[in-house]
This record gives structure tokens, C-alpha cells and sequence, in this order.
């Protein structure tokens, strides 16, 4: 029997694919959070509530509270260790013992009061705000206790680190912190006899920030207005217009009053003894000591008095 031909044989209909089944899945409603591995126990134990803020367990002591020592020589062995500690709380807690070192013990804290501000300026720049405060105050309790003798660590820079830090504290926004600075400030000006402190603010004037140069005049002005006319004379009457010009025309109107109160000073100083034309006078000494520019701001502040 003859084969047939493979191209006569007949097509064949390609297997249609088999339907796949289909799946129903059980659609699983969500649960609630409070369905997730409750059982009897610790349903009983509801959640703590959220710690208290860190700060609410600092207190800010006045100076009048704080009590002397019983032991002080014993006390200030450990003193370094507390302030250099890990625990902000405990280096609050070390900061008031500072405080009660200097005001009724300082004469035990004079051999490592370097030290101390050393670590104190370091504080200042902790971003923790009580630890901030805590520091300022610790700071003012120092300018009262001490004064003049702070000027003494040149070595290590000490003073001139606090009061650049104080400065700036002075300028920033918040608002409790800023008002502790302008306290410690005024502590400082208080204590330390105008011409060594002028010496050292005279520097922050020109400085960057703003704010820093207006804080800088108004310690300044303070420092001013406590000396005398000799103590004028004696640090410049020049140098003392020179501080001020740059701050007559600042941005911010607190260095400008600074600086009014420095010129006007120092006319004070200079007319006290001109009995003819004191106007004249003191526009022919800003004149022939002053760039025109500077001599013209100085002799309109006094006519603005």
C-alpha cells in the first residue's frame, strides 16, 4: 500500500491550553493593632508613660542658696572628675560646686580655677541649654569671687576664651540663656577695673558678628562710665572715640547707644577744663585726630546729646 503524501495529510488542530483553575484566597481582614499578641498578661500591664523632659530635673540655684562646704578641702579633690564627666547632670551638679567654691571657699578653688574655666567655656558650647545656663551662672559667681586675678592665666588663654564665649552667648536667640550672658557680662565689668577690661574687649568691635560687636560696646560704655577723667586720659581719648566710631553707624540699635554713651564720655572728659568754646575745641581735637569721615560721626553724636 502506497503512502500518502505528508502534505496531503490533514491539518491538526493545535491543543487549545487548559484554563487554569481558579484560586479563591480568602481575603484576611486586618488586624487591629491591639490584636497582636495580647494575652491576659499583658493586658494588665499597660504602656509607661514618656519620660519627663531632660532638663525638668536641673534646678537654677541663686547664689544666695548656695551653702558652704562642710568639708571643702575634701571636696575639691573630686571636683575636676565631676565637670569632666560624661553625665550632663552630674557636670550641673559639679558646676554649683564651683559656684559654692567661689563664694565661700575661693581661696581653695585659686589653684585650679584654670582648670575650671577651661572646662566652663566647654560647657558653654554644650547644646543642652540648662547645661548652657548652669555654666553662665557659674561664670558670674567666678567675676565676683575673683575679679581682676582671672586676668592672670595668660598662658592658657582662659579669660579670653570665657569672655568670647560669653559674648556670643550674649547674641544668641535664646532668650534665657542671652539674659544670663548680659548678667554674667555685667558681673564681669563690675569686678575687673576698666583699663585691663578695655584692653580686652577692644578687640570685638570689628568682630564679625554683629551682635557680638554690640555686645562688646555695651560692656565697653559700662566699663567707660565707671572711670573717671584721669582714667579716660590715661587709656586714650583717641582710641577710645576710635572703639566707638565703628559702632555709631551699626545695624543694630543698641551698639549705636553704646557708642553714643562712649562719645559723650569722653567730651565730658575733654571740656572739663575748657572754659571758652568747648564746642570749638572739641571739633578741632576730632578734626586733627580723626579721618574726616570718623571726625564727622563723633562730633554729630555729641550735637545729637
Amino acid at each position: 500500500m502506497a503512502l500518502r503524501p505528508i502534505d496531503n495529510a490533514l491539518p491538526t488542530t493545535p491543543e487549545r491550553p487548559k484554563k487554569q483553575a481558579k484560586l479563591s484566597i480568602p481575603i484576611q481582614t486586618q488586624k487591629k493593632p491591639s490584636d497582636f499578641g495580647v494575652n491576659e498578661e499583658n493586658k494588665a500591664s499597660p504602656l509607661p508613660p514618656p519620660p519627663p523632659p531632660a532638663d525638668a530635673s536641673v534646678d537654677y540655684i541663686s547664689s544666695e542658696k548656695l551653702k558652704p562646704f562642710e568639708d571643702p578641702e575634701s571636696k575639691i579633690q573630686g571636683l575636676v572628675e565631676g565637670l569632666e564627666s560624661k553625665d550632663w547632670v552630674k557636670v550641673c551638679e559639679s558646676l554649683n560646686d564651683v559656684r559654692r567654691f567661689s563664694l565661700h571657699h575661693s581661696t581653695v578653688l585659686l589653684p585650679t580655677l584654670e582648670k575650671v574655666m577651661l572646662i566652663l567655656v566647654k560647657a558653654m558650647n554644650n547644646p543642652r541649654s540648662a547645661l548652657c545656663k548652669t555654666s553662665i551662672m557659674a561664670a558670674s559667681d567666678i567675676f565676683n569671687a575673683f575679679g581682676e586675678k582671672l586676668l592672670d592665666f595668660t598662658d592658657s588663654g582662659a579669660f579670653d576664651r570665657l569672655l568670647l564665649q560669653l559674648l556670643l552667648k550674649a547674641s544668641q536667640d535664646k532668650k534665657f540663656v542671652c539674659e544670663e550672658a548680659d548678667k554674667s557680662l555685667k558681673s564681669m565689668v563690675n569686678t575687673i577695673a576698666p583699663l585691663p577690661l578695655l584692653n580686652k574687649l577692644s578687640g570685638y568691635v570689628n568682630h564679625g558678628n554683629l551682635r557680638v560687636r554690640a555686645k562688646a560696646a555695651v560692656s565697653i560704655s559700662n566699663s567707660v562710665s565707671k572711670m573717671g577723667v584721669d582714667e579716660i586720659k590715661e587709656f586714650g581719648l583717641v582710641k577710645l572715640l576710635q572703639m566707638a566710631t565703628g559702632s555709631l553707624n551699626d545695624r543694630l540699635p543698641e551698639a549705636r547707644e553704646a557708642a553714643r554713651s562712649i562719645v559723650f564720655s569722653v567730651y565730658k572728659a575733654f571740656t572739663e577744663n575748657e572754659d571758652e568754646n568747648p564746642g570749638e575745641a572739641w571739633q578741632s581735637f576730632c578734626q586733627s585726630s580723626l579721618s574726616p569721615i570718623q571726625a564727622q560721626s563723633i562730633i554729630k553724636a555729641v550735637g545729637s546729646q
